[in-house]
């Protein structure tokens, strides 16, 4: 089978650029009104994309004056979209750091079953010391210790999604049986960090359990991503380091006895497109003047775990020495690593990478004509650097808009993108398969059934 171009939708506020808040071509919606993301997602489906995508963030950012978000919870969101759209995929941002696997795994399995197969998560482990103190006040957890809760986060949630088998839910009504006690487990979860009975108390998802997506990019994040991960989004502003990447997160894969195939790597993209070359990088230029430097160098700091970037002056060319060493901070490494890469390659003042960041905070950003924009995608996709990529309009919807109406016709032409939707579920648009079930397996043996007969 020919190899399918996946593309997703990442809805950032009212577009990735900092400042497109305040461009008229944005929509004038208030970022709380759910109908601004129900009309995003049925743009999206129309366009045939594989799935949107919500991040999230568990604090208010100190740059809250100037720099509106997405403020709905993502999770909730997806609830109100699957019920405004029937193919689309559906994925939204959730932490292992601040929240309990069992609350997770119901959550997830619920969206799942309302859009009947279409969700995904978004692992993520918290990083913001921010977000802490909204936790507890315990501190900022440590890069490493964040990523071994993940780890038996992760086991505890794969075995809720798997502690009822496809087959449990008979609802018979003449016999008057609904559920098979012996096609339902629980799972005696003991560890470092949780104690979790199950099973879950709900039917297995549509789609065995939700896709998993992931998004670190540090060595530990790689090596989650490998263990865990159906599709890894990733940040690259340039070829060469995206193709490193990928085969090492390919290579990695195939270590952990998986397909490389089955995990889907999507870089980021935010495209500014326009007829010409000169009129979209016009448009970029007028979008970056209503930028503040200020709010870019507070948003830096965050980067970098707080670090202090007042005394930079703007104008002047940067080095590596005006940044942290990555391995000190304990924040999101993999895009310190991203932004440091530019700063050895290119050397651009304060200013000029602040106006870069503004675009799409450490992605790949580009500005040109829909011919120029494809040409980028296929030239990745085909050159080992890509399985697709997370497309992030600076401005929405108009570019969003503009993608689909001008890129997608040219993929498809080229026969690199879907022409229509083949399957219902978010496993079939990534060609993914099943999660194999523990029921499954020969000489399983109910030995917990009594746990669970009075359910």
């Amino acid at each position: 089978m020919k190899r399918q171009l996946h593309l997703n939708l990442f809805i950032h506020g009212r577009g990735h650029h900092e400042a497109s808040w305040r461009h008229p071509a944005s929509s004038p919606l208030p970022l709380t009104d759910i109908r601004y993301y129900q009309d995003l997602a049925q743009r999206a489906e129309t366009a045939l994309f594989d799935s949107i995508f919500f991040a999230d963030q568990l604090a208010l950012g100190g740059d809250v004056a100037q720099a509106p978000r997405t403020w709905l919870e993502p999770i909730t969101v997806l609830a109100a979209l699957a019920a405004a759209t029937s193919r689309v995929g559906l994925i939204a941002t959730a932490s292992t750091t601040y929240t309990e696997p069992f609350n997770l795994a119901r959550q997830f399995a619920s969206i799942d079953h309302i859009s009947n197969g279409r969700a995904a998560w978004n692992i993520v482990t918290s990083w913001l010391a921010t977000a802490a103190e909204n936790y507890g006040g315990a501190g900022q957890v440590t890069h490493a210790d964040r990523y071994a809760r993940g780890e038996e986060f992760m086991e505890v949630v794969k075995a809720l999604w798997d502690s009822w088998a496809a087959d449990a839910v008979i609802d018979d009504r003449a016999s008057g049986v609904y559920a098979r006690p012996d096609r339902i487990r629980s799972i005696g979860h003991r560890g470092d960090f949780y104690k979790v009975a199950g099973p879950l108390n709900m039917p297995r998802c549509p789609q065995g359990r939700p896709v998993l997506v992931q998004a670190g990019s540090s060595d530990t994040g790689r090596r989650f991503a490998a263990r865990h991960a159906d599709a890894v989004f990733t940040a690259h502003m340039a070829k060469e380091t995206a193709q490193e990447f990928y085969a090492d997160l390919k290579r990695l894969a195939a270590a952990e006895g998986r397909l490389p195939e089955h995990v889907l790597i999507l870089p980021g993209l935010s495209p500014m497109i326009a007829e010409t070359e000169a009129e979209a990088e016009r448009l970029a230029r007028e979008v970056n003047e209503l930028t503040d430097p200020e709010v870019g160098r507070k948003r830096l700091s965050g980067r970098f775990g707080g670090h202090d970037f007042s005394y930079l002056p703007l104008d002047r060319p940067l080095t590596p020495a005006d940044f942290p060493a990555p391995e000190s901070v304990e924040a999101a490494r993999s895009r310190t690593e991203v932004i440091l890469n530019l700063v050895r390659r290119d050397r651009p003042t304060l200013r000029q990478l602040l106006g870069y960041l503004a675009g799409a905070r450490g992605h790949l950003v580009i500005a040109g004509t829909p011919e120029q924009t494809a040409a980028l995608i296929e030239e990745w996709f085909t050159g080992g650097a890509a399985d697709g990529f997370n497309i992030m309009p600076p401005l929405l919807p108009a570019q969003l808009d503009v993608f689909a109406s001008e890129v997608i016709p040219i993929l498809q032409r080229r026969g690199l993108f879907r022409t229509e939707y083949t399957g219902t579920t978010l496993r079939e648009h990534y060609g993914l398969p099943w999660p194999a079930s523990v029921f499954d397996q020969p000489g399983w043996v109910p030995e917990l059934r009594e746990a669970v007969a009075g359910v």
